[in-house]
């Protein structure tokens, strides 16, 4: 998988976990991926302060993005 296709899978992940996080008044976003295996999201609104985001990360967020993307080892939100 080329390094544009990763980058489009991993949006297709977001696109579709997106309106889970913004029926709680969050979102994502989708702020690099290294050496095709690291993703750096950053969560928005709601998601910030919640206390189950962690939790988010891991069984939404990263679960749907090894699905498309099966090579990515880790999903870390970066913090703004």
């Amino acid at each position: 998988m080329s390094t544009e296709e990763l980058r489009l899978n991993v949006e297709k992940a977001l696109d579709e976990i997106r309106p889970f996080l913004q029926s709680d008044g969050g979102d994502i976003s989708l702020l690099s991926i290294e050496g095709d295996k690291l993703v750096k999201v950053q969560l928005q609104g709601a998601c910030v302060g919640c206390s189950v985001n962690q939790m988010t990360l891991k069984s939404g967020v990263e679960m749907t993005i090894k699905k498309y993307a099966p090579q990515i080892e880790k999903v870390i939100n970066i913090e703004a």
